[in-house]
């Protein structure tokens, strides 16, 4: 078994701005082409253009419709990846230690030569971010984009993960969570971002920002300030998590 690091240098991660996000799932086709084609192995599709694909895939995202207490319906995107957690489970079920977290910028990441694809660690996991290759009988999972985020070949606008370079509507943040004066940091302190089912202990990295309530407009109802402050998560959890149960 694996073992975590007691402490990480740095907790780099991303912060997900639910109330940006227009489902248009091209951050999840750009993590798919960068994985693909770059450093990383080929991300395996199966009959992709028949009746029956799989295929591995780093990135999803789900789309709910959802009915908060006294407001109108509305549609929420919902992106899903690995959560690079501090108490990541996936590590210390590995029974090889294919599965691990790095102690100096807290991404796990997954040795392919070690893994033995047992799938362990996607039982381990609650929010079903691993992925078992169907190809390459590997498991494959986001790695933050390791191979860009330090690259001295990439300009330095491009050394961020594929997902957030790519989002046209800017919902995807990166950044160091340690760092209280980071982009990230401050954001989760002025939206209230949130850790996703905190009641499992795993202590994800990665926050989501929470979608603004829609309400029914009045006569007097003022335009609405794109630099207005965003309310706090308070009334989002339930039925956030509503929309989450259907995930299984």
């Amino acid at each position: 078994m694996t073992s975590l690091p007691a402490t990480t240098n740095k907790r780099l991660g991303l912060v997900i701005d639910l109330d940006t996000c227009v489902g248009c799932h091209a951050c999840a086709v750009s993590c798919k082409e960068w994985n693909t084609s770059a450093g990383a192995s080929p991300l395996s599709d199966v009959d992709a253009y028949g009746s029956d694909p799989s295929g591995a895939w780093l990135n999803r995202i789900h789309t709910f419709e959802v009915t908060p207490d006294d407001a109108p319906a509305q549609i929420v995107h919902f992106p899903k990846s690995c959560l690079h957690c501090d108490d990541a489970p996936c590590v210390t079920v590995c029974p090889t230690g294919a599965s691990y977290k790095r102690s100096e910028d807290g991404i796990v990441l997954v040795d392919e030569d070690m893994c033995i694809g047992c799938g362990l660690c996607a039982w381990a996991c609650p929010y079903g971010a691993r992925e078992m290759d169907p190809v390459e009988n590997v498991m494959k999972k986001c790695t933050l984009c390791v191979d860009r985020i330090y690259s001295d070949t990439l300009a330095e606008e491009d050394r961020i993960p594929a997902c957030v370079r790519t989002c046209p509507s800017s919902a995807r943040h990166f950044g160091d969570f340690n760092d209280p004066d980071s982009h990230v940091s401050q954001l989760v302190a002025e939206r209230g971002g949130i850790e996703l089912m905190p009641e499992m202990g795993t202590r994800p990295v990665n926050r989501y920002l929470p979608p603004r309530p829609k309400t029914r407009p009045t006569p007097d109802a003022k335009p609405i300030v794109a630099s207005a402050p965003m309310p706090k998560a308070d009334g989002f959890l339930g039925w956030l998590d509503a929309a989450l149960d259907k995930l299984g």
